[in-house]
């Protein structure tokens, strides 16, 4: 193994070499920050390095391996922060200029959990200013630039610079947050998996907070093997966070290569699969196919509960956001990106009537989704997004264009964070132009361990996760 091909390889790739003492913390680390020094002036996804800090990091991860103390699978993977997740010292600044001077006094629960498990920060990835935006933009700490074209494309948000960080091999692992799709969006539009948790799965405490209802946490990485170890380590009651009390934690890892079949497998019509570009249409037919020929059950499912959403989905997480944001707002809405502040101020005319029905008939929907069109199914398989990753020059032409657009390429992953869905984006083809396509697996609330082994065994019987062509980054 040539350190030249250590920022293709999965976390469990590299776990091993460290492992078996092949491959130091320090060395990894090295490389990673050469690569991110090499390629993060196209691509833009970091807005933080922490060289020093890495490194110190690593060499502890180091020693303690050369003493025996090595703390699991994770142990000496380095890994970026969404730059809403707090790391003590380190400024979290959600994207945002009104933001600049705000150091973290201490990590968040998730980034702690990671620490402890042996993990390395390479610094912060740039987010849609407060994980505001589907598509990804952001005009004050510039856009991500999507790996998969040389043309500026959308590479999806919130969670923008965690995906092509991960996607253009700058670090193995990368942090998101997930409130209508910003996990699984900027993971389906740059070719690898993400995974949004259920709301009470894992701790937001010292993530700042788009809405509190809504909002989860989940991990982007080469492999869904990987986000299930990610997972692994970031579950657990806390008391910080009181969506968590309650939620036992599970051991996902056991069953994950069982494989999938006897599962009940829908393909739910409503919605999810109106107005496909024919490249996703067809990516749809093969998946479908794949999931048949391992034995899964699969059917043509209704599922009325989710055209449902489509009127509510906004009036909740807005509401919300403009609750955070209220002070903001009245005082500093100039200083805000111009795709984010002037939507929030629109927001702000919503009615609490509004908010308080929307949030009514999404806990009725949830119920009845349980037990009606979900009763006897395991998984669902959807499109991720409608089509491919447009030019970020389409979403610049105006706000309405912005919004009309945004609100087409987040109708199927905000549809589950309202019904209360985990859910895992994953390769599934490529479009005409070389553009990733991905396929998502919804499962149950809480039903984490049945979408990561469906996920493991779709992947495992298709070959859809592969590298970009990075030769016009790097000339």
């Amino acid at each position: 193994m040539t350190d030249t091909a250590l920022h293709d390889l999965t976390i469990t790739e590299l776990g091993q070499l460290i492992r078996s003492g092949d491959l130091s913390p320090v060395a990894l680390t090295e490389h990673l920050l050469a690569r991110i020094e090499a390629l993060n002036g196209p691509l833009n996804a970091f807005n933080l390095v922490t060289a020093e800090r890495a490194l110190a990091e690593a060499a502890a991860a180091e020693r303690q391996n050369q003493a025996g103390q090595r703390t699991g699978p994770l142990h000496g993977i380095p890994y970026g922060v969404k730059d809403i997740f707090d790391v003590g010292g380190l400024p979290t600044t959600a994207g945002s200029r009104t933001l600049g001077e705000n150091i973290a006094v201490a990590d968040s629960t998730v980034t702690r959990q990671l620490r402890e498990a042996g993990m390395i920060v390479l610094g912060k990835t740039i987010t849609v200013e407060f994980a505001k935006g589907i598509a990804g933009i952001n005009h004050i700490q510039g856009t991500p630039h999507n790996p998969w074209h040389a043309e500026a494309h959308i590479p999806g948000g919130s969670s923008a610079g965690s995906a092509v960080a991960v996607a253009a091999g700058m670090a193995p692992m990368a942090l998101g947050s997930d409130t209508g799709g910003s996990v699984r969006a900027p993971a389906g539009l740059c070719g690898i998996v993400g995974l949004k948790t259920t709301v009470g799965r894992v701790s937001r405490h010292g993530v700042f907070p788009l809405s509190w209802t809504l909002d989860s946490v989940g991990p982007l990485t080469r492999s869904v093997e990987d986000a299930a170890l990610v997972y692994q380590a970031m579950l657990g009651e806390d008391l910080e966070d009181d969506s968590t009390i309650g939620i036992g934690t599970h051991d996902v890892l056991p069953n994950l290569k069982a494989g999938a079949k006897g599962l009940r497998v829908g393909l739910p019509q409503d919605v999810f699969f109106d107005d496909l570009d024919p490249d996703v249409e067809q990516a749809m037919a093969d998946c479908a196919t794949v999931f048949a020929d391992m034995a899964a059950h699969v059917e043509k499912i209704d599922y009325p509960e989710a055209g449902f959403v489509q009127n509510i989905r906004g009036s909740i997480s807005s509401v919300e956001a403009c609750v955070i944001h209220g002070e903001r707002l009245k005082t500093r809405v100039d200083e805000m990106d111009p795709v984010v502040g002037p939507r929030m101020l629109l927001d702000l005319k919503r009615p609490a009537t509004e908010y308080a029905a929307a949030r009514r008939q999404m806990l009725a929907l949830r119920r009845s989704q349980l037990a009606n069109s979900l009763r006897d199914m395991d998984i669902l398989l959807t499109p991720t997004i409608p089509e491919p990753a447009r030019p970020v020059a389409d979403f610049e032409e105006s706000l309405e264009r912005y919004v009309d657009l945004s609100g087409r390429f987040s109708k199927n992953t905000a549809t589950g964070n309202v019904l209360g869905l985990c859910g895992l984006s994953l390769p599934c083809g490529f479009s005409a132009k070389g553009l990733p396509i991905s396929l998502m697996i919804y499962g149950k609330p809480f039903a984490e361990e049945t979408v990561l082994r469906a996920g493991y065994a779709y992947e495992q019987a298709t070959d859809w996760n592969r590298r970009p062509d990075l030769g016009w980054a790097e000339s």
